[in-house]
């Protein structure tokens, strides 16, 4: 996960109460391992070393039909997102995925279609709305660990190069 340091409205409670509203974008979507933990830690501190921090934007609200994944889109960052999911895609952490990589922060998952569509038209409403950041820096990738349903675990934060691509 990518996670996200700015100060951020509190749409994902307002959607799904009592949830823990830790906005991230996940770069690799749930899977399991190839490897060992140690090995899939040293391949994502491997990489990080070569990113530097990454300025994100936020840019709507969507739904992802196969799933009624209610979500806000990516703009600005998504394709470094796209490259960094691909070069985190081997050794220990590769998988062949089910759906493509989409960057995206989830808002609420686990709806019907009905659900989804209300949740969806809340966060529209609440997104024209907004009158706060819509961008932020991500400095630092987290591993971590899904222990029981919805709740994760963090094994390792890795801090991306702190030196700018020229």
């Amino acid at each position: 996960r990518a996670r996200d340091r700015a100060q951020n409205f509190d749409l994902r409670r307002q959607l799904v109460p009592g949830c823990d509203p830790n906005a991230h974008v996940t770069l690799m979507p749930p899977r399991p391992l190839c490897g060992t933990e140690d090995e899939a830690i040293q391949l994502i501190e491997s990489c990080a070393k070569s990113i530097p921090p990454l300025k994100l934007e936020a840019a709507g609200i969507a739904v992802f039909p196969e799933t009624n994944v209610v979500y806000v889109e990516i703009s600005s960052g998504r394709d470094a997102l796209l490259e960094i999911h691909s070069r985190l895609n081997i050794g220990a952490l590769t998988l062949q995925e089910a759906y493509s990589y989409h960057p995206h922060i989830t808002l609420a998952q686990d709806l019907t279609q009905s659900e989804s569509e209300t949740a969806r038209d809340i966060a529209l409403r609440e997104w024209k709305n907004y009158q706060g950041p819509r961008s932020y820096e991500v400095s630092e990738i987290t591993f971590v660990r899904n222990v029981a349903g919805l709740q994760w675990v963090d094994l390792a934060t890795i801090h991306l190069s702190e030196r700018v691509n020229v």
